[in-house]
């Protein structure tokens, strides 16, 4: 019962990480109509400047708002140098675009750290604490949960509650309505990347501690799982992924701990087969009108 008990939270805490990268997802996808294959790739070089500015300051908090603000920077660089280049008729040639730039920044991670995963220590200690002699989360879960938490709720409010939110959805489902009603629709897609790319990086940074450490994959094995959840949820759905992240990180848990590392991607790629079969637009997404 102890060891359940400490798979779940751990898998709960891991799948709020998950659930953040997927939200980057959906943030894309919800300002732009495209799937950002890169999204991992771009938040991996975040990392990297991030771990480069813990290590000169020794300040978690300085590494913690580099990677935010490259991750912003790096978004905002790639959608005006690239994406909006791209014709945008249909999601496929930004797609395309999307899968090279993966080629080209991993390659060049590749050639100037090379494959070695370099170690970053966890800003909080990783003993499980204990409650009533149960092992439970360790304080950086924790601090991953508060963080992740207040970044969902913040995003909620964000896309549900204010102007700035209203004009991002606007700008990507009716995008000339929105010129003619005056709202800058490149300026809001342009935000949209840069938004949804530091909450990537974040992801990415919480994550690396627990981890083999940084090299230029590390986020590979995330963003399959992320985009397992976004499916699962629906690609227009935060509140998807939000509980498809919890519930593919439980998932991953269990299965880890019970069985094998190597059986859990099995069991993700069954989970979004069931889903799909069953929904397969996802849980969370609209139904469509019927029209006559």
């Amino acid at each position: 019962m102890d060891r359940l008990v400490l798979l779940v939270s751990t898998g709960v805490a891991r799948g709020l990480v998950i659930a953040l990268f997927a939200l980057s997802l959906v943030i894309i996808w919800r300002a732009a109509r495209i799937v950002n294959f890169a999204q991992a790739a771009m938040a991996v070089v975040a990392v990297y400047v991030a771990f480069a500015l813990q290590a000169a300051t020794g300040s978690f908090v300085v590494a913690l708002l580099g990677a935010l603000v490259t991750g912003a920077l790096l978004g905002a660089a790639v959608e005006r140098g690239l994406m909006r280049r791209v014709s945008g008729r249909t999601p496929m040639p930004g797609m395309i675009v999307a899968i090279g730039l993966v080629m080209v920044l991993q390659s060049v991670l590749g050639i100037l750290f090379g494959p070695k995963h370099r170690p970053m220590t966890p800003v909080l200690a990783e003993t499980p604490l204990s409650v009533g002699g149960v092992p439970v989360l360790s304080r950086y879960d924790l601090f991953v949960l508060v963080v992740a938490l207040v970044v969902v709720v913040g995003l909620g409010v964000l896309f549900n509650r204010s102007t700035l939110g209203l004009q991002l959805r606007a700008s990507a489902v009716a995008p000339e309505v929105s010129r003619l009603l005056g709202v800058r629709v490149p300026r809001m897609v342009t935000i949209g990347w840069m938004l949804s790319s530091a909450v990537a990086a974040l992801a990415v940074l919480l994550l690396v501690p627990t981890e083999l450490g940084l090299n230029a994959h590390s986020a590979d094995v995330l963003f399959v799982h992320a985009f397992t959840v976004a499916v699962l949820g629906g690609l227009d759905s935060p509140a998807g992924a939000l509980l498809g992240g919890v519930v593919v990180g439980v998932l991953v848990s269990l299965v880890t701990g019970y069985a094998s590392a190597g059986l859990a991607p099995l069991a993700v790629l069954a989970l979004l087969t069931v889903v799909l079969l069953v929904r397969p637009g996802g849980i969370f997404a609209p139904k469509e009108a019927r029209t006559a």
